[in-house]
């Protein structure tokens, strides 16, 4: 598991977002596209991709793509 990869599934995950402008410290709430839905779907792309149970309070606690990642990849190992 690679913090490249999990970029490119997060960054998969949006329409109208720019890919370059998601990188490990973008702070994804500030994302225009950002909202309820979309957590629902990172929570989805996480379960599926990386087989990892990851809750709500988890994205409320995280700042950035990069911290996201690192709860995924705790959990994986």
């Amino acid at each position: 598991m690679s913090l490249e990869r999990f970029i490119e599934n997060f960054t998969d995950l949006f329409e109208e977002t720019e890919p370059d402008t998601i990188q490990a410290t973008t702070r994804f709430k500030e994302l225009d596209e950002w909202s309820s839905l979309f957590a629902l779907s990172v929570i989805a792309m996480i379960d599926e991709e990386y087989d990892v149970e990851f809750r709500g309070d988890d994205i409320r606690n995280s700042n950035t793509i990069e911290d996201l990642y690192n709860i995924v990849k705790e959990r994986v190992e």
